[in-house]
Formats: C-alpha cells, structure tokens, sequence
C-alpha cells in the first residue's frame, strides 16, 4: 500500500509531506529577509506571488487574485524550496546570512527531525536547474519559482548571478519579468 505521506512525484525528493511542509518553510524564508521586503508580512508565498504577478503583467493585481497568491499546491511550493536552496548554494558556500534565514525559517515552520534531514540533503546535494526547469509547465509558476529563488539569496556573486540568468532560460521567464523581480528586489 503506497505511503499516503509521500508525494508520488520523484522529482521532488521523496520529501515526506507532514515532515517537509514546503509552503511554511517557504513563507517562513522570505519572512526571515526581515523589514527589507514590504509584504513580508502578508505571507512569503503571497510576496512571491505578487511578484512574479507584477513581473509578468507589469501592474498590480487586484484583492481578488491577492489572496489566491498564497494558494499554490504544495509541490509547487516544494520546488520553490528546491529553486531557493539551489541558488543559496549556487556560490559554493552558504553565508552566515543565508544559513541564519534557513535555520530561522525551519524553526518558524516547526519542521520535524526528517525534515531537518531532507533539507540537509537538499543542500548538499541540490537540485539541478534543468531539474527544476522540466517539473514547471507554465509561465505564471516559472516566474513565482524563479522570483522565490531570487529571494532566497543576496545577489552579492557572480555564481550567483548566473544562477538566477541560467534559472530564467532554463524556465523560459521572459527577460523582462526576471529583470522586473531583480529591480523590486534590489530596491
């Protein structure tokens, strides 16, 4: 009898649901950036999703489709965790800014031991940006994946600035939206 706990989708790592909950460690991340970002405190997924909504359409979204920013599937958010722990890794090293912003972000989402342990192993061996790229098959996911891995690092290398670059191609963001996420980024 398959494990009503696991995903039945390899790509994703074979990440126990109740002990991963990617949507919690991932509001919990972009909550760790602090004041920085405005919105933060709306939720991280709801930050993410205005964002890449922004970025696609160039304008804001009404309170309507607000609110479904932060309705994303779990799979879906579970590869913006992947993306996210790709491109603080993408440098080599995980500064001591990044891995305060994870362990925050796993405390805040009261991740179990098992957890711990796949996100650990998500960091050492991380998820390849073609990997990534083949389990996205729309337009408006790739920007909100794209977007989340962008938040998730301090573009302060070159790694990872060709991270990101290599991420958008991969992805097939329009260079226009992945220039509008750096912009609201960076400012």
């Amino acid at each position: 009898m398959p494990d009503s706990n696991r995903t039945p989708d390899a790509k994703t790592s074979g990440a126990p649901k109740k002990a991963l909950d990617a949507k919690g460690i991932v509001d919990a991340l972009v909550k760790a950036r602090g004041g920085a970002l405005a919105g933060a405190a709306l939720g991280g997924l709801a930050l993410i999703g205005g964002l890449a909504y922004r970025s696609l359409r160039g304008g804001k979204a009404d309170a309507t489709e607000t609110a479904a920013f932060q309705d994303v599937p779990e799979d879906e958010a579970r590869l913006m965790l992947r993306a996210m722990v790709a491109a603080t890794v993408a440098d080599g090293v995980v500064d001591a800014a990044e891995r305060r912003r994870l362990d925050e972000a796993v405390a805040a989402a009261g991740i179990d031991r098992d957890g711990r342990a796949w996100l650990e192993r998500e960091l050492g061996n991380p998820a390849e940006i073609d990997e990534i790229a083949d389990a996205v098959d729309d337009a408006e996911a790739a920007t909100r994946i794209y977007a989340a891995a962008a938040l998730a690092i301090d573009l302060d290398t070159m790694q990872e600035r060709q991270f990101l670059k290599m991420l958008a191609e991969a992805l097939d963001v329009p260079p226009e939206a992945a220039a509008r996420v750096e912009r609201e980024l960076s400012a």
